[in-house]
């Protein structure tokens, strides 16, 4: 079953002539109204702002010092050990 969702929300705006007239334009050569072309690019924007900035991008080097110390996590470590070992210790008092 598909349902449609309509619209609800509003968003308004105030622009100078001339980038009316260009977004005009370019709806019409797009064969869409003004309302579509807007609302799909600047969805397309807001994708593309949230994607960069989820996204992590590492150089070789900087890949290779992470995946290392991933597999190296699970080695011991004797000054963690002997932090939470007087840690247990205080705790105990």
């Amino acid at each position: 079953m598909t349902t449609t969702t309509f619209a609800q929300e509003r968003i308004d705006l105030r622009t100078s002539p001339e980038i009316k007239e260009l977004i005009v334009r370019a709806a019409s050569s797009a064969g869409m109204s003004v309302s579509a072309f807007l609302l799909g690019a600047a969805q397309d924007r807001a994708k593309q702002i949230l994607a960069e900035q989820e996204m992590v991008t590492l150089t070789s080097r900087d890949w290779n010092a992470f995946a290392q110390a991933l597999d190296d996590a699970d080695r011991p470590r004797p000054k963690l050990a002997a932090a939470l070992k007087r840690h247990d210790e205080w705790r105990q008092r």
